[in-house]
């Protein structure tokens, strides 16, 4: 199965991220996370879980209010962190195969480092090594307004090969419950992926 990089940093969006990991697990694929320090104040108020980043409960990042995946694999995938600090980690290395890596949900800092280029932490140098090795790099920022500035970098980094992925979800599938619109925008980071997993009805369906 596929190994997978997923950040999760700063933005509102925390559903988003812990949905799409449990979706990507429960499908069979690995997953190499990586956890800013913006990230746990996410998590800790927009859904009550405590973070430690030095060692990090992966099981309740997995268990939060988890639903059944229609096409949940066998064996599911395995679940590794790295600090974020760690530039020994296999993901600082263009070396090491990926499948893809998703910043989910991407702070406009976040946004602005990867599009300049700039490997302050293990999240951009990830990000980076993405880009120059030409893998599927998805951005999913969660911000309103946005500025000409945040505007700019998602134009470079989209020019760059990376895909940004904003967490603006339809209503054309007629959701009933927040954990519906959760669905529609991890089902279309899914699709980008190249995974076929429907969370969701699609338009026409």
């Amino acid at each position: 199965m596929a190994n997978f990089v997923l950040a999760m940093t700063g933005a509102s969006g925390a559903p988003y991220a812990l949905r799409l990991l449990q979706v990507l697990v429960d499908a069979g694929h690995d997953v190499q996370l990586l956890l800013s320090h913006a990230a746990t104040r996410v998590l800790s108020a927009e859904v009550g879980l405590e973070v430690d980043l030095a060692q990090p409960d992966l099981d309740a990042l997995l268990k939060f209010q988890r639903r059944p995946l229609a096409e949940a694999a066998q064996c599911p995938g395995q679940v590794r962190y790295h600090s974020l600090l760690d530039f020994n980690a296999p993901v600082a290395s263009g070396s090491a195969p990926s499948s893809g890596m998703i910043v989910c949900p991407c702070s406009m800092g976040t946004l602005a480092s990867i599009a300049q280029g700039i490997s302050s932490n293990l999240i951009h140098r990830a990000a980076d090594v993405h880009l120059k090795e030409r893998r599927k790099l998805i951005v999913v920022p969660r911000e309103t307004p946005l500025s000409a500035i945040h505007l700019e970098n998602m134009q470079r980094l989209t020019t760059a090969g990376g895909v940004v992925l904003p967490a603006m979800p339809g209503f054309y599938h007629q959701p009933t419950t927040l954990d519906d619109l959760v669905d529609f925008i991890v089902g279309r980071i899914c699709d980008q992926l190249g995974l076929s997993i429907s969370l969701t009805p699609r338009w026409g369906t």
